[in-house]
């Protein structure tokens, strides 16, 4: 132990030092350059995929359809209406031209005839399109084909393009030039809140500066290793990287700040008092950095190729930030000196506001009626709990959109005028010599409203079924079900595959991923507390308030998103990427709080080791988690509902676990419990914190 100690100070004795600081920011501005300079382009998707693993059938059916002629053949969907009144004759001489006019962009160079709803108010035009080179291609082509079919329309005639097509192109348009908004925007958020955090008009810019370096030099480091890993980085992850390491980073660096500014007063010498600041914040900031790091790493178990890409980048990301936090911060403000801190200059000797402000009035009272305390919060948790009990998931493709692109105005339109599952695409392939019987099979599947024989290629048939039930829906996805079961009872080794059962696949392993991921990470974070804290109460007791901050914050994110938005699910990958985060980045501030109470209570006891911690601690932890919140709260700049969903989960979260769960509920349970709050060990008595004499002292 005494090793460990001896070497923890030379390495902070090293990273504080007067040369030495110059040496390791040196080091990391060449290092940045290096990488900044020799980074290669950008070659990843623009959209987001899900990446389902190969032992589905719809990975099946994707792969075998390359086998198909003009497999890799677009298609659109054109919708006609009036807003709901009869098409004229003059509209369908018109649709027919517009027919016309998009046969030389086909993929036979004609157009099949357009379909007409039965009220007469809605036309359908079917367009096969050839394969697009990429997704930017795929853009403009559906840009010029909108163009081409609203030209010389009748006056209140209108026209979406939709379909697969259409969906592709907005979903990528949507994530065109995502990173560089959610940057500006992250960034504009961190550095308004660092300002007023600490009223000064040059302190915010060192850790903005440092936070943002990590920030681009983990996406290039992640860029890079994904394509050694066979990584696709999309730009859902990019931006999502780009938050937490922004939020971590700058939570990271508010705490080693306050702890320095508390040595500032305590230590003549900078050096010495940064030095001592990073022996006492940084293992909680490993801690917790680990912590983050090893939940997202649980995701690289997922069967879902964008969970455990996601898990890649962000862990990457947490570790850049950890050590730009822990060794170029600290090298940096000592360089600048107390100044930094101008106009509230912490001098030497002087008291800090903490010991009788509103966060020491704030524990004392908490310490009065503890019992009073805990029920009132768990009343507060439970309640908002409560919102989760009707929690559904799964989105349509229409209801992914926070905004109201052309596709899904055109969907609605469909799904309004015509049978349900018109537009959707079940794929069935069939052996060839089996392909009678396979489609004999689909057709007596109750929910199956049609079966058309498409492609063949060798021995593999594809048949084309349309579905009664809406895209999506729960009962699309029971006739998925009860067709493969029925292939699977008859002995046929057809498979069935499409949109609705693609989604349907992507659902099933979201939840494999959930039950199994969700365990591992809170055995991490138990194992993590169990060797900071050396207790086995508190460990327990900390996990069942973030727990319950969890399912407070769903439950409070499903009644706005349910009731103020008229949005009836959450996306598929919801619920797991906001455990991740609420968990993971939840137990940050229990460590920084219960580290320091654990120190504290070492000195002058459990009750007022806990009051002293919330003093010294309660104003750094509330700036972080605002910080937090707002900088997930940027997530929503982009359209996706799944992401404003996300950003607004972990935003409520992270509200309540800084506001109530770490502030006032886990204080009170401190008090509670008492000295059994570290059982089975006690917290060691340490040396009195006051100015020591360090390598910087004058002899």
């Amino acid at each position: 132990m005494r090793e460990t100690d001896d070497s923890m100070r030379h390495l902070t004795d090293f990273v504080s030092g007067r040369f030495t600081a110059w040496i390791v920011l040196a080091l990391a501005i060449v290092a940045a350059g290096i990488l900044f300079a020799t980074a290669p382009a950008s070659s990843g998707a623009v959209a987001p995929t899900a990446g389902l693993p190969a032992s589905t059938q719809s990975a099946q059916v994707a792969e075998l359809e390359k086998q198909l002629p003009n497999a890799d053949a677009g298609f659109a969907l054109i919708v006609f209406d009036r807003g709901g009144d009869a098409l004229t004759d003059a509209d369908k001489t018109a649709i027919q031209q517009r027919a016309d006019a998009l046969a030389p962009e086909s993929l036979s160079g004609q157009l099949p005839p357009a379909q007409f709803s039965d009220d007469g108010t809605t036309a359908l035009l079917p367009l096969p399109l050839p394969a697009a080179t990429d997704s930017d291609a795929q853009g403009e082509r559906v840009d010029s084909l909108r163009e081409t079919v609203k030209a010389d329309l009748p006056d209140g005639l209108n026209a979406y393009l939709t379909g697969p097509e259409g969906f592709q192109a907005d979903v990528a348009a949507a994530f065109q030039g995502a990173d560089f908004r959610l940057l500006l925007v992250t960034v504009i958020v961190v550095a308004v809140l660092l300002l007023i955090t600490y009223r000064s008009p040059w302190l915010w810019l060192v850790p903005l500066a440092v936070i943002g370096l990590a920030d681009g030099l983990a996406g290039i480091i992640v860029k890079q290793l994904a394509e050694v890993f066979g990584f696709t980085i999309d730009a859902s992850i990019s931006g999502i990287l780009s938050v937490l390491v922004f939020g971590a980073g700058t939570n990271y660096a508010l705490l080693l700040i306050a702890r320095y500014r508390e040595e500032l007063r305590r230590n003549e010498n900078r050096r010495a008092a940064m030095s001592r600041a990073l022996r006492g914040a940084g293992p909680a900031v490993i801690a917790s950095g680990s912590t983050v790091t090893l939940s997202l790493l649980t995701l690289l178990f997922a069967e879902l190729e964008g969970n455990r890409a996601l898990g890649f980048a962000c862990a990457i990301g947490i570790v850049t930030a950890m050590v730009f936090a822990l060794l170029v911060l600290p090298a940096a403000l000592v360089i600048f000196g107390r100044g930094l801190f101008w106009p509230f200059v912490p001098a030497f000797g002087s008291e800090s506001p903490t010991e009788r402000g509103f966060w020491s009035k704030l524990g004392h009272g908490v310490s009065r009626r503890p019992v009073v305390v805990v029920v009132g919060s768990v009343v507060v948790l439970g309640a908002l709990a409560l919102g989760a009990l009707n929690l559904s998931v799964g989105l349509s493709q229409v209801q992914q959109f926070r905004g109201n692109p052309e596709s899904a105005q055109g969907q609605a339109i469909i799904d309004e005028a015509f049978p349900a599952g018109q537009s959707a695409q079940t794929i069935v392939i069939a052996p060839t010599d089996a392909v009678q019987n396979a489609a004999s099979i689909a057709t007596n599947t109750a929910g199956v409203a049609s079966v058309a024989q498409g492609a063949s290629a060798g021995d593999i048939t594809q048949l084309s079924l349309t579905l009664d039930a809406e895209p999506q829906s729960d009962a699309a996805f029971e006739t998925i079900a009860n067709l493969r079961a029925a292939y699977a009872d008859a002995g046929s080794s057809a498979l069935v595959g499409g949109t609705d059962a693609t989604a349907l696949d992507e659902k099933t392993a979201s939840a494999h991923d959930e039950g199994l991921i969700i365990p591992i990470i809170l055995g991490i974070v138990f194992v993590v507390l169990l060797v900071l804290l050396r207790a086995l109460v508190a460990p327990v007791l900390l996990i069942i308030t973030v727990v319950a901050s969890y399912f407070a914050s769903l439950g409070a994110a499903n009644l706005v998103f349910t009731t103020v938005f008229a949005i009836p699910a959450f996306d598929t990958n919801v619920v797991l990427f906001s455990f991740l985060f609420l968990v993971a980045l939840g137990v940050d501030y229990n460590i920084f709080l219960v580290t320091r109470a654990r120190e504290e209570a070492g000195l002058i006891g459990t009750r007022p080791g806990m009051i002293h911690a919330l003093s010294a601690t309660g104003g750094v932890i509330t700036s972080a988690g605002i910080l937090l919140a707002a900088v997930f709260a940027v997530l929503s700049v982009l359209p996706i509902i799944a992401l404003t969903q996300i950003g607004v989960i972990v935003g409520i979260g992270v509200l309540l676990d800084t506001l109530l769960v770490r502030t006032v509920l886990v204080p009170a349970l401190v008090f509670v419990t008492g000295d059994r709050f570290w059982l089975p060990s006690k917290p060691a008595k340490s040396a009195p914190v006051g100015p020591a004499k360090t390598v910087f002292d004058a002899p």
